[in-house]
């Protein structure tokens, strides 16, 4: 402390001393700055008078170099004016004489054009006359030509018309006898023909006859069918329900039992009796049946046992499959649950009530309600009667079964006989059907081919008898056409003629246009001179107008050129006095320039003794500063120190009472060997840590575990409610799989059998069927479509051409209208992958659909054969671009209208 307290004086001293210096460096500082100040204005000026001054010269030398330039410019501007001068002399000369010369050949032009205009007009009169002339001949021989001409064409159209007549006659006398040897075989086919569409007719009246009878047996063996099903598969759901609930009870049995060594896995107890038992024995039926150890042990009956309470009837007859559980149960009895409470009194030791319940009552005043013992053993005892009620029960299902299988098959196998049969009559019917539409077919082609035939007969002889005329109209028109060519005049003289006066209207065209020629050369050549002329006139005006300008520009431009010379003079001698001026300038500047450094030295010398000195002030200040700090953290050292020795003598004295002297002599042990105090503070905060670690005393533990106790109890009935909501959930999920299956099999085995019917019926053929795979229950099970055209082996739906496809998937569709009809359908272009014949097939698929079930069926197609079996078409046109028009197409009304 002492020796910090000696540098702290130190420093303060030198920090001292080093303030002094900065002083009267700082106080140096202001005169140095003001003359470097006053040193760069003076310096600065004669900087911007140097520098004005040589833009001065700048601009003086620029002027010169100006007006030398304008000098020169002015001598070029005085010569080029002297030469326009003299060009336009000499052009005015030219003028003039050109002018004389035209003057002179305008002499006698007027003479000379009233000749030529009068030539011209008459040639022209001449040419007009010829050409009148020239066109009356002309059009006279055109007329004629034109008639010649007229009369030719006439006489060879009429020639061509009766060879054309003549041949239309001999087809047509050819074609009447083609059409009466048409008619004559047409009427003998119709009468065949109307023989079969009777017979046909007859056929097909008792082929439908014997459908309908077989449809109709066909149909109740169906529903006998569907019954049986039906009752089928309510028995096979039965069953399986049975079977899996005696499987899952079995297996669930067989995990409790473990090694079959509990007495509870030999007992039987009579249904309703298992809770009662439960309560007497609880987890003592758990224990094994042993000889010698640790379980039931085989003893004798008692001898002289106390009887039960009058009214009391015991237990044990109810219990069977072991004799070592006598005791027990001859000194336990079954009461009503009402009844326990009051008849416990009486109970005698070892005696103890159950009810069916659950409740117990024991002698020694325990009363254990309903639920709450035996629990898992009841349960057990429970499931074991409800496995042996279910195994009873399945084999009551399954011989229900059998009989039902049987009646299944009964029904199924005529329905199979009932669906050939039907099968077999309507291809029956079909094929008498289509041999009476064959025939009413063939008899309306016919009655149309002799209907044609009879009106082909008619057309020809009409159109025989209107040749004839036609000839005889030909003759006469022929004969009266050549009388008039023999009338007409000849052609060549006409000809001739015109040809001639052609030339001369030539010659007197060529002679009009060579007058017309020179009439417009001569005004042509006076209006060239008048115009020149003018133009002379003009250009001799503008030439002296420019002759007289030229020497104006002249003399202006001589004035202008002795200015600017007197102006160039000036300006030549002002470089000199700008050089003298400039010199005296750069003195001056020169002399400042040495007094701003000197200054600006002086200044930087201050400067630079200033910051020494502040720098040497501020590390001594630092110094300073550091030392007192020094100087307060010993004396802070040297406080604490002080304190903590009391504190500790206190604390000694305090728990000792004693110095620390007394006690250092008492401990007999090196100071230096005592750990340190922060060492001995982390042990003590340690051991005082582990001691709040072990917490308080719980005196609420009893309540606690009431509450956990409430918990378990509410948490176990809860769970016993699930699982009754689970069976009940189970149960109705049971009951909605088995109504699903049964409901799920009667439309499949529908649908299955449309299809089937459908399918021979589209392929002439063949066999198909949907078959349930990938599982034995109809609710997880996928589907299959298993075909079998005719000529094929059984296959796949994937497996089949297009064709086939498309007619299978509609034999599908149809099969499921058949199970379900709705009221429309709608097909859009189905018919698209299908041929001509396949097209055939589905337009009488339509048919038998559109007879067996009510469906108005709307087919979008483009077919030709398909749209010929509708009742009635619908088809948009476009007659004008952008408007769209809805045509429809009665066909039943249209064939009305044909017969």
């Amino acid at each position: 402390h002492q020796t910090a307290l000696r540098e702290s004086a130190s420093a303060e001293a030198a920090a001292r001393q080093a303030a002094a210096a900065r002083a009267e460096c700082e106080a140096r500082l202001p005169p140095l700055r003001e003359e470097e100040t006053v040193a760069g204005a003076i310096l600065q000026r004669l900087e911007v008078e140097r520098d004005t001054l040589a833009a001065a010269q700048a601009r003086a030398a620029e002027t010169l170099r100006n007006l030398e330039a304008q000098v020169a410019r002015l001598a070029q501007d005085i010569a080029r004016e002297a030469g326009l001068d003299h060009d336009a002399q000499q052009m005015l000369a030219r003028l003039a004489q050109e002018e004389t010369a035209l003057a002179e050949a305008a002499t006698g032009q007027e003479d000379r054009l009233a000749e030529a205009a009068q030539a011209a007009s008459d040639a022209a009169a001449a040419l007009q006359e010829h050409e009148a002339t020239l066109d009356r001949l002309s059009e006279e021989a055109a007329q004629l030509a034109a008639q010649h001409q007229t009369a030719e064409r006439q006489l060879a159209e009429i020639t061509r018309a009766q060879t054309r007549a003549q041949e239309a006659r001999t087809r047509a006398q050819a074609a009447q006898t083609a059409a009466a040897q048409a008619l004559d075989e047409t009427t003998v086919a119709l009468e065949g023909a109307e023989e079969e569409a009777t017979s046909a007719r007859a056929r097909l009246a008792r082929a439908e006859a014997a459908l309908t009878d077989t449809e109709a047996a066909r149909t109740d063996a169906q529903t006998h069918e569907a019954d049986s099903r039906a009752a089928l598969a309510e028995a096979e759901g039965a069953a399986g329900t049975l079977r899996a609930e005696v499987a899952a009870l079995a297996r669930l049995l067989a995990h409790e039992a473990g090694d079959g060594a509990r007495l509870l896995d030999q007992l039987r107890v009579a249904e309703g009796h298992e809770q009662a038992l439960g309560a007497a024995l609880a987890d003592d039926l758990h224990a094994p049946p042993v000889d010698d150890g640790s379980g039931w042990v085989a003893l004798p009956p008692y001898t002289d046992a106390a009887a039960l309470p009058d009214g009391v009837a015991p237990l044990a007859p109810h219990v069977s499959g072991t004799d070592r559980l006598d005791r027990r149960l001859s000194q336990t009895g079954i009461v009503a649950a009402d009844a326990g409470a009051r008849l416990q009194p009486a109970l005698r030791p070892g005696q103890r009530l159950v009810s069916p319940e659950g409740d117990l009552w024991r002698w020694d005043g325990l009363h254990v309600a309903a639920g709450q013992a035996g629990g898992t053993a009841a349960l057990r005892l429970q499931q074991r009667n409800r496995l042996d009620g279910l195994r009873r029960d399945l084999d009551a299902a399954e011989a229900q079964l059998a009989d039902v299988a049987a009646t299944y098959a009964r029904h199924k196998e005529r329905l199979e006989t009932l669906t050939r049969a039907e099968a077999d009559a309507r291809a029956a019917r079909r094929a008498a059907d289509q041999r009476a539409t064959e025939a009413q077919r063939a008899e309306a082609r016919l009655e149309t081919a002799r209907e044609s035939a009879q009106g082909k007969l008619d057309a020809a002889e009409a159109q025989a008898a209107r040749l004839e005329r036609e000839g005889a109209d030909l003759g006469e028109q022929l004969d009266s056409a050549r009388a008039q060519a023999d009338a007409l005049p000849p052609l060549d003289a006409a000809r001739a003629q015109a040809e001639a006066l052609r030339q001369t209207v030539a010659t007197a065209r060529a002679e009009m246009r060579a007058c017309q020629a020179r009439a417009d050369g001569l005004r042509s050549e006076a209006a060239a001179r008048s115009k020149r002329l003018d133009e002379i006139s003009s250009a001799q005006r503008d030439w002296q107008q420019r002759l007289d300008s030229a020497a104006h520009r002249i003399g202006e431009l001589d004035a202008r050129k002795a200015a600017t010379e007197a102006e160039l003079a000036k300006a030549r001698a002002a470089p000199e006095d700008f050089a003298a001026r400039a010199e005296a300038l750069s003195d001056e500047i020169s002399r400042a320039a040495a007094r701003l450094t000197a200054a600006r030295d002086a200044v930087a010398a201050a400067e630079g003794a200033a910051r020494s000195a502040a720098e040497a002030e501020r590390s001594t200040e630092r110094a300073a500063s550091d030392a007192r700090e020094a100087r307060a953290k010993q004396e802070a050292r040297r406080d604490a120190a002080r304190e903590g020795v009391a504190a500790a003598a206190a604390l000694i004295h305090a728990e000792t009472d004693s110095t620390p002297e007394d006690l250092l002599e008492r401990l007999d042990t090196d100071p230096e060997a005592i750990p340190a105090a922060t060492e001995l503070e982390a042990e003590l905060i340690r051991l005082r840590r582990a001691r709040d670690a072990l917490g308080a005393v719980n005196l609420r533990a009893d309540e606690d575990a009431r509450d956990v106790r409430e918990e378990h109890d509410t948490l176990v009935q809860e769970k016993a409610d699930l699982e009754a909501a689970v069976a009940k959930l189970r149960g109705g999920i049971n009951a909605l799989n088995r109504e699903g299956r049964e409901r799920l099999l009667v439309a499949f085995d529908k649908v299955n059998a449309n299809f089937a019917a459908l399918f021979t019926h589209l392929f002439a053929g063949g066999a198909a069927r949907l078959v349930l795979v990938e599982s034995d229950d109809p609710l997880e099970a996928g589907l299959e479509i298993m075909c079998q055209p005719p000529g094929k082996k059984l296959a796949t739906l994937s497996l089949l051409s297009g064709g086939e496809q498309t007619l299978t998937a509609l034999a599908l569709i149809f099969g499921v209208f058949l199970a379900n009809p709705a009221p429309i359908c709608v097909l859009d272009e189905v018919d698209a992958p299908l041929d001509d014949a396949n097209v055939a097939r589905f337009c009488d698929l339509l048919d038998e659909m559109t007879r067996r079930a009510q469906t108005r069926y709307l087919i979008i197609t483009h077919n030709a054969i398909t749209m010929a079996r509708m009742d009635r078409l619908f088809g948009v046109t476009m007659v004008e671009r952008g408007v769209s028009q809805l045509v429809s197409v009665d066909l039943k009304q249209a064939e009305t209208l044909v017969a």
